[in-house]
């Protein structure tokens, strides 16, 4: 499913190349793309689950830490005083969906095949896309397993499955991988849960990009470390001036 913006730089056709595929929609992809795209980047921002673009993890915004100069600040700033969490999704779906430069989709990514010139992504769904550089902001999502009570579920977060291909190709890759576990307290609605997902060790990182390519880069949780919104959407920030500033724009 792919939603174009407005005005959009480019009209993708079966082997399009984009200059940066963004890989997962929470904040730190959402973040990401949008401060690419307000540079002149044409970028895609692929997500499992569109409905779920820049979700929260509470159901309001309520001493939320937004960075000033993010899209998320943005968002907030203009809805003050209201902080319902579903008004602010509202609002930044919509601002995403009309940014210029973005082309969003629906799909499940499963493999990266790193090339001379760009990073092929196959799909579960059956498209390969192409990018110059990818971002993996996929969260909790490797290889998830949410535990509620006594029960698992394969996903990195209520009704979201998890990226098991990704993971394993990674893997295969020569990914070292390792474990990491997040709480999820209890909200209106739902219940706390706990999550367990894999993530590149340390050693597999040189800044943002990971080593074992020249092209792949990851941002967000799913980075070894804690994080918060905050310093999640200021690594979003880093990344995307680092992106800028090696000229990943094609003009």
């Amino acid at each position: 499913m792919m939603f174009g913006p407005h005005t959009p730089r480019s009209q993708p056709q079966p082997g399009h190349l984009y200059d940066v595929a963004v890989v997962g929609a929470g904040l730190a992809g959402t973040e990401l793309a949008w401060r690419l795209a307000q540079a002149g980047a044409d970028v895609l921002l692929v997500s499992q689950a569109l409905d779920h673009l820049g979700n929260l993890y509470a159901p309001t915004i309520d001493g939320a830490d937004f960075p000033a100069g993010s899209v998320f600040a943005e968002i907030r700033d203009r809805l003050a005083p209201d902080t319902d969490g579903w008004s602010f999704h509202r609002q930044l779906k919509a601002q995403i969906e009309g940014t210029a430069g973005i082309h969003l989709l629906q799909s499940t990514v499963t493999e990266l095949d790193e090339r001379e010139a760009d990073v092929v992504l196959s799909t579960w769904e059956g498209p390969e896309l192409h990018a110059g550089q990818v971002i993996l902001a996929v969260g909790a999502f490797l290889k998830g397993r949410l535990l509620i009570g006594d029960s698992m579920e394969e996903a990195g977060r209520l009704s979201e499955v998890a990226y098991d291909f990704l993971a394993d190709d990674l893997a295969r890759s020569g990914v070292f991988l390792v474990g990491a576990e997040a709480t999820a307290a209890a909200v209106e609605g739902a219940p706390p849960y706990d999550v367990r997902f894999l993530t590149p060790a340390p050693g597999e990182l040189d800044g943002f990009r990971l080593t074992r390519f020249d092209r792949v880069r990851a941002v967000g949780r799913v980075r070894p470390g804690d994080c918060s919104y905050h310093s999640v959407l200021q690594d979003a920030a880093r990344l995307a001036a680092e992106l800028l500033d090696m000229g990943v724009v094609i003009p």
